[in-house]
């Protein structure tokens, strides 16, 4: 195993996209290993690599790690992004868990085709009632949703807000803490260079993206 960062995952967001923020804003070069095919997925297995036969897998300091929170959490740790004490990184699980629960629900839209305009209004109303309320509240009287100093938690926000502006591009209109929080994130070094064209972010998932994921997780879609 090398000593570079290595991620194993599809050629698209799913489950490693918030992984590759977080690495971006940490300053964490990485290299991938796009799957395209199920026996790659089957060689892994029969590898050992993934301990309970999923991907995202990370290749990081000598260690294979799956699980995606699990994941996110060794980086998060390892690179400063989890708050000062355990206090801060209780708040910070909280705003991360709210951002994962609504990016789920964006990212298996692209995955049903039935009912795809309800499913579009559901999250429309949810990220609106149910979860902007809660980080407008957040930043109401700081630059960050956590303590006086970037968290992981802050890199989901702005992966989450800029996920919703592409299905509905004037959500955050009524969400001007958010709107601002957004501006400051992204003159963010780290972060300005992950939003350039030619970047390791991933576009939004596309019909050969879903086909692909189905055919090398046949099992989970039968």
């Amino acid at each position: 195993m090398s000593g570079k960062v290595v991620l194993h995952y599809f050629d698209g967001r799913g489950k490693m996209e918030s992984i590759r923020w977080l690495l971006a804003a940490a300053g964490v070069e990485f290299e991938e290993v796009i799957i395209t095919k199920r026996e790659q997925y089957v060689k892994l297995m029969n590898d050992g690599a993934l301990m309970f036969q999923q991907v995202p897998l990370v290749e990081i300091d000598g260690m294979q790690i799956v699980q995606t929170k699990a994941i996110m959490n060794y980086i998060a740790g390892k690179y400063n992004l989890y708050g000062k004490d355990l206090k801060e990184r209780a708040l910070i699980d909280m705003y991360t868990e709210g951002t994962i629960d609504l990016m789920d629900l964006m990212m298996l839209y692209y995955f049903f085709s039935e009912d795809k305009q309800k499913r579009l209004s559901d999250i429309e109303q949810k990220a609106k009632e149910r979860f902007l309320p809660v980080f407008e509240k957040g930043l109401a009287n700081s630059d960050f949703l956590v303590g006086n100093q970037l968290s992981r938690a802050d890199v989901h926000l702005l992966e989450t807000t800029l996920m919703l502006q592409e299905l509905f591009p004037t959500i955050l209109s009524t969400f001007p803490k958010i709107q601002a929080f957004q501006e400051r994130m992204k003159a963010l070094p780290r972060i300005s260079k992950f939003l350039q064209p030619g970047s390791a972010r991933k576009p939004p998932s596309d019909e050969v993206y879903v086909k692909t994921v189905k055919e090398v997780l046949s099992h989970l879609f039968k």
